[in-house]
């Protein structure tokens, strides 16, 4: 039997009206919006989102934060393109480039775990020091001229889907399973509810936050994959706003900020939220500056409907 009454207060079904509304109002506003052009670039640039919104979920379920993901995303598309450039075979870039934010990720789970600094001071130490690093890399310049070996993950299709889509689409089921079927999985959960009362209960509270951190890595490289091979360039500033996008896409999805509480799937609907509000806004001649307000505010508007959620 449905529960519709159970259903409709979940704030996935929420945010499922929100993007209904929104793809109402904008393909009144501007004929192209449901254009199959455009749709098919809406799934292409949120594809990346999507794939790290499923380490993020994991991250601010154990009550963490991590927003050091957008350089993470950088020096990883960074070092595949310099791999690809120098010629490096399809499946060796794939390696580079998750190894890359694996060891990033894993370096922010140590320090977190065994350091005990708060996930806020460690992540943005790293997003600061990985962004020099990229710059380091980098030299200043552009990298450009990629060879097409990977483009088929970026802007290949499938039935008229791009594969990107298909990819976080399966990631998307995968970590569901995980996340509710798994006894790791479950930890995870633990942990963010009540860190004291899992680590009585025998969870090792070190390596499953080293875990989530370093699993958000690894999903972060492979999201600098996605993008190397949709746009065939690196700029030195790629990457540079990419954690406000993952953040905003797993709060609006309705993860709590206090911990214990979320899903991927959630984070998959906040993800197509936030790639219809700044697709909409772009068709509109909408400044970019914008974006960024109407992004921050519903971060702001979410964090606060889930503080007075928790004091009823």
């Amino acid at each position: 039997m449905i529960h519709w009454e159970t259903i409709v207060k979940r704030r996935e079904f929420s945010v499922l009206i929100l993007i209904g509304a929104l793809v109402v109002v904008f393909s009144i506003f501007t004929e192209r919006f449901l254009s199959i052009n455009n749709i098919s670039n809406l799934l292409l640039q949120t594809a990346g989102i999507v794939t790290a919104s499923i380490g993020m979920t994991m991250v601010i379920i154990t009550a963490g934060i991590d927003v050091s993901v957008g350089s993470t995303m950088g020096m990883a598309c960074a070092v595949s393109g310099l791999a690809l450039t120098a010629g490096l075979p399809a499946l060796l870039v794939f390696i580079v480039a998750i190894a890359v934010g694996l060891i990033i990720g894993l370096f922010n789970g140590a320090l977190i775990a065994y350091g005990e600094i708060p996930p806020i001071i460690v992540t943005l130490g790293t997003m600061n020091l990985v962004r020099a690093l990229m710059y380091q890399v980098l030299g200043g310049r552009w990298i450009s001229g990629i060879p097409p070996t990977i483009r088929f993950i970026g802007l290949g299709k499938m039935l008229g889907i791009p594969i990107s889509t298909w990819i976080a689409g399966f990631l998307i089921i995968a970590f569901t399973y995980f996340l509710n079927m798994r006894p790791l999985g479950r930890y995870i959960y633990a942990v963010g509810n009540n860190q004291e009362a899992a680590r009585i209960s025998g969870i090792n509270l070190k390596t499953t936050l080293v875990f989530v951190y370093a699993l958000t890595g690894a999903l972060v490289g492979f999201a600098g994959l996605i993008y190397v091979a949709r746009t065939g360039i690196v700029q030195t500033n790629t990457g540079m706003g990419f954690e406000l996008d993952v953040i905003a896409a797993v709060v609006l999805g309705g993860t709590s900020i206090l911990g214990g509480r979320g899903t991927v799937v959630g984070s998959l609907l906040g993800a197509l939220l936030v790639g219809i509000i700044k697709n909409g806004m772009i068709l509109l001649n909408v400044p970019a500056l914008s974006e960024g307000l109407v992004i921050g505010v519903l971060i702001i508007v979410s964090v606060l409907l889930d503080l007075l959620r928790s004091k009823r």
